[in-house]
């Protein structure tokens, strides 16, 4: 591996932009190359922040703002010897004389470079309507926004917050705010919020939010901003709604920080970021970019893709800070997306492709909807967690996986992370070495159990059939409820055959082994014990529902799918 000496004159490094990516390859270039000259410029004062953190700083479950100071500038210089100049922006690159213009307090300086590192990141989205840069509507991007909206949250007569947006940002502000004590209001223009869960997984973190009395308004977008004296007091609806308001968070998601990139000539792919090779080495010779700026390559349909998480801006930056100094490095890993957030009681995840982004990929995706618990059932605390995994019918290949739930989450998310990165197949999750005791799983792991419905079907001891293509069957089909009387009197589907698994091998001359049956039960299992009865028996079309009654009750609540089959998953659950 080459790398800088004493021999010759010391080679600059110069990182634009700190945060996770640039701090993290001014770090990362320090440690391959003790002579280097290397110099992080930052235009706002902080060089090294957790961004992440800011809304449970606003929130007031970070109580001490230092805290979310990862590296000081002083800490960058004892530690490192980095050159840190904050409220230095960069205003052009000139990549042919390897030289930039930095813009500061004491006026303009050409600084010259041999590597560069471009950490630009992304800046939120903010849409042109008037009163949108009024004082109590907020953008949070630094430590300078959240410092704004903690102020105004705990200002005297402050009682209701407007949050634009239903990602991972909003809901994470949703719960803060509420949690100080506001009323809020949230906003998305889909018909979900969440857009990296399917519909009946979404649903479940839309009614924890409702139940936290969040007032979620889906499937409407934000028209207008009413101001007077000099601030916002209300929003105006698409559906003509006007609502008081005090303040107005807008958590509208991000767009890559390309202008000076572009400018230079630097390539720019098809989403918009900065075009990288493996090494994150842009198109211009000896400058490189990191972040939520450049596309990286995704894990499973290996095309470009913007990934604006912390996770891919800190190994990116680990990467061109080590290229940048050496002239070799790993190569960056391809990403999946992975990401996770707590809506007061309820955690959500998300990895990979979801169903219809696997589809449109070109996969032919299929989908397990499974329930669990996240500990023994039998040890006290056990909480149900519900998993969908897809994956592709033709190389049984995992493509992506959903999971909603209260504790252990984050464990099975990261499994199947790590499983797709690795190019797992749906089965071989059957056979997954993990750690139980009852205090911390199962010994068959909701992981395991996917595993093991797709391994049966396989093999053909049993075909899946999802609620979603339930709900679209037509056609001469018997659908037999193997529950029991006490949970069909709440309801079952239009047209069961009401058979108790118990009651099942006695009665099974009321069924017609000549014609389709789909078996159905609370969430799959009794359904499966069924379906292996009758195919023994000699019924040869049998297929089992997947995720069961659970699965039919989410997508009914989340009104997902065409307007036939939304209806006919409300018939299914009255």
């Amino acid at each position: 591996m080459a790398r800088s000496t004493g021999a010759g004159p010391a080679r600059r490094i110069v990182v634009v932009g700190g945060v996770a990516g640039g701090a993290s390859a001014a770090a990362r270039a320090r440690r391959l190359d003790e002579t280097a000259e290397i110099v992080l410029l930052e235009r706002g004062p902080n060089v090294s922040f957790a961004n992440c953190g800011i809304p449970y700083y606003v929130g007031g479950e970070i109580t001490d703002r230092w805290r979310l100071l990862v590296a000081t500038p002083e800490r960058f210089r004892e530690w490192f010897g980095v050159d840190v100049r904050t409220g230095h922006e960069v205003v052009s690159i000139d990549p042919a004389a390897r030289t930039l213009r930095v813009r500061h307090a004491g006026g303009e300086d050409v600084l010259a470079w041999d590597r560069l590192v471009l950490a630009p990141g992304a800046a939120p989205v903010v849409p042109r309507l008037a009163g949108v840069g009024s004082p109590n509507v907020f953008t949070v991007r630094d430590l300078r926004d959240a410092d704004r909206l903690k102020a105004a949250v705990e200002r005297a007569g402050v009682g209701h917050a407007v949050i634009v947006g239903a990602g991972y940002i909003g809901l994470e502000f949703a719960e803060m705010l509420r949690r100080q004590g506001l009323d809020v209001t949230l906003v998305e223009r889909l018909p979900q919020v969440l857009r990296t869960l399917d519909p009946e997984l979404a649903v479940r973190v839309e009614e924890e939010l409702r139940r936290h009395g969040v007032d979620v308004r889906t499937g409407t977008t934000l028209e207008g901003l009413e101001a007077g004296t000099g601030v916002v007091h209300a929003v105006r609806l698409s559906d003509g709604e006007v609502i008081d308001t005090d303040l107005v968070v807008l958590a509208l998601g991000v767009k890559p920080e390309t202008r000076l990139a572009a400018d230079a000539g630097l390539a720019l792919g098809p989403s918009g970021g900065i075009v990288v090779d493996e090494f994150m080495r842009t198109s211009a010779p000896g400058v490189y970019a990191v972040g939520d700026a450049v596309e990286y390559t995704h894990a499973v349909t290996g095309k470009p893709t913007l990934m604006p998480l912390a996770g891919p801006a800190n190994r990116a930056g680990r990467i061109a800070g080590e290229h940048a100094a050496a002239d070799a490095a790993p190569s960056m890993s391809p990403v999946l997306g992975t990401s996770i957030v707590r809506v007061f009681g309820i955690v959500a995840g998300a990895t990979g492709l979801g169903v219809e982004a696997a589809r449109r990929a070109g996969f032919v995706a299929r989908a397990l909807f499974v329930p669990g618990n996240h500990h023994a059932g039998y040890y006290p605390g056990a909480e149900e967690m519900w998993l969908k995994v897809i994956y592709d019918d033709a190389t049984r290949r995992l493509l992506g996986a959903q999971v909603v739930g209260g504790e252990g989450v984050d464990k099975r998310l990261d499994v199947l992370a790590t499983a797709i990165r690795f190019g797992a197949r749906v089965d071989d999750l059957a056979s997954l070495d993990l750690a139980y005791a009852p205090p911390f799983g199962s010994a068959k792991d909701p992981l395991h159990m996917v595993g093991f419905i797709a391994e049966n079907e396989r093999r053909g001891l049993h075909r899946i059939i999802t609620a979603e293509e339930l709900a679209l069957l037509g056609g001469d089909v018997q659908i037999l409820d193997v529950r029991t009387p006490l949970e069909w009197a709440a309801g079952t589907l239009p047209g069961a055959i009401t058979m108790s698994l118990a009651e099942l091998r006695g009665r099974v001359g009321e069924l017609d082994a000549a014609r389709p049956v789909v078996t159905v039960c609370r969430g799959g299992q009794r359904a499966y014990y069924a379906t292996r009865i009758l195919r023994q028996l000699g019924f040869a079309d049998v297929r089992t529902l997947t995720g069961g009654m659970l699965s039919v009750d989410a997508l009914a609540r989340a009104g997902a799918g065409s307007a036939t089959s939304t209806t006919n998953l409300m018939e299914m659950t009255r």
